[in-house]
């Protein structure tokens, strides 16, 4: 055969293994990632729906144990959880025995403490379902149940990186105030009928409180996660500026992921395909605000990026702010495990795991139609986007196998 018809065979035989495995990555079964991914995901749509009013039984740990015990350097909770339904219950009804003003942070929360000694933050609603958040994809207030819909989320994605939240109805008067310390109830006032607090935070003002509907007020419990894993606050590489007329260099530099590359700690380990995963994560939440992310601490690079503080999401539903997936389309990879749970969920699939997720919740509906729909654009738009990378520089260097599990201390 002459070397010219050799080298023709060659790059024809090279096309169709390139072929081969996007066909085997892109939610086919042919190949052991995508078993194993199948398998997970079945697994997730089965422990999808969660029984309301689910009790613990036979233990005699309580609630709070149970999720501390979940918690490792890669996951705050399992793949089984046979328990969740039962502990987001205990969540949602279990006394208050403290409620004091929210720790650090620009937003108004309540840090309460509910009977055993569990700390959690609360964060009330400021907003009906289908009220429209105009302006930067990053305006207004927190959205109590964007953090719902972000921790169901977590869950369809296989991430388990999201704290335990779920929606609640408190009674200000019965269940907060006779348990408040000073410093919280000094913030709370009557605009008629309707009880008030103001709390304390960067943005926090007595002329923009947030109010129950008579006593009665509507918010998320997200699960404070145990002391025993102190966490530890970095800048997010990909962060926004925040000021007008000043871009970050990753706004212009279109080189910029080789830069952070050569920077601890995603110059190795998992971190930088964590935060991808995380911008994967965020522009289908349509959160353009984490300017910063934590870790466990002194964990050299090796623990998750925990997906905190996600209220700055589901504001517009029509909003598709591509720039949050810049560390996606910059630098070009993705955990192969993301790619295959994520072409597993097209075709309506996403929305519809969403909804039997958040059928369980005390507040549902979490989500309004559009933002469903929304959803399931997005997730399109980040295939179309890893396509475009396996296009220009092939599968091998866009998918990336990284199944790095860490055994619980």
């Amino acid at each position: 055969m002459k070397l010219k018809q050799r080298m023709v065979l060659l790059c024809a035989v090279l096309l169709l293994l390139g072929l081969a495995k996007i066909f085997l990555l892109d939610g086919g079964e042919g190949s052991a990632a995508s078993r194993r991914d199948l398998k997970a995901f079945r697994k997730m749509e089965a422990g999808l729906a969660l029984a309301r009013g689910a009790r613990l039984t036979n233990t005699l740990q309580s609630p709070w144990e149970i999720a501390s015990q979940w918690v490792g350097p890669r996951e705050v909770y399992p793949e089984e959880t046979p328990e969740l339904a039962a502990v987001l219950a205990s969540l949602a009804s279990a006394r208050v025995e403290r409620a004091d003003v929210g720790y650090k942070g620009t937003q108004l929360k309540a840090l309460l403490v509910l009977d055993g000694g569990q700390k959690v933050v609360f964060k009330p609603k400021r907003y009906s379902r289908d009220y429209v958040v105009e302006g930067e994809p990053y305006a207004g207030y927190d959205r109590h149940n964007a953090e719902v819909a972000a921790f169901h989320l977590d869950r369809v994605l296989g991430f388990r990186r999201a704290p335990l939240v779920v929606g609640r109805h408190i009674n200000l008067r019965t269940e907060i105030k006779p348990v408040a310390t000073e410093q919280l109830l000094s913030t709370f006032l009557m605009q008629g009928n309707n009880t008030c607090f103001y709390g304390k935070c960067y943005y926090c003002r007595e002329s923009e409180p947030a109010c129950a509907e008579g006593e009665t007020m509507e918010g998320s419990l997200t699960l404070w996660l145990p002391d025993v894993w102190p966490l530890q606050k970095h800048r997010h590489p990909w962060g926004r500026t925040y000021r007008e007329g000043k871009l970050a260099r990753w706004e212009y530099d279109e080189s910029y992921c080789e830069a952070v590359k050569k920077m601890p700690p995603y110059d190795a380990g998992p971190r930088l395909l964590d935060v991808i995963d995380t911008a994967v994560f965020d522009y289908l939440i349509g959160n353009a605000d984490r300017h910063h992310y934590e870790s466990f601490q002194d964990d050299g690079g090796a623990s998750m990026l925990i997906l905190l503080d996600n209220a700055k999401s589901f504001g517009n539903a029509a909003l598709d702010e591509r720039s949050i997936l810049a560390p996606l389309y910059q630098c070009c990879m993705l955990r192969v495990s993301t790619w295959n749970r994520l072409n597993l969920l097209r075709g309506g699939a996403l929305s519809s795991a969403m909804r039997q997720a958040l059928a369980f919740d005390p507040i549902q509906p979490v989500l309004t139609e559009p933002h469903l729909a929304a959803l399931d654009r997005r997730l399109s738009g980040v295939l179309a986007t890893v396509k475009q990378c396996m296009e220009a520089q092939g599968p091998d260097n866009t998918l990336i196998e990284d199944r790095m599990n860490l055994p619980h201390p």
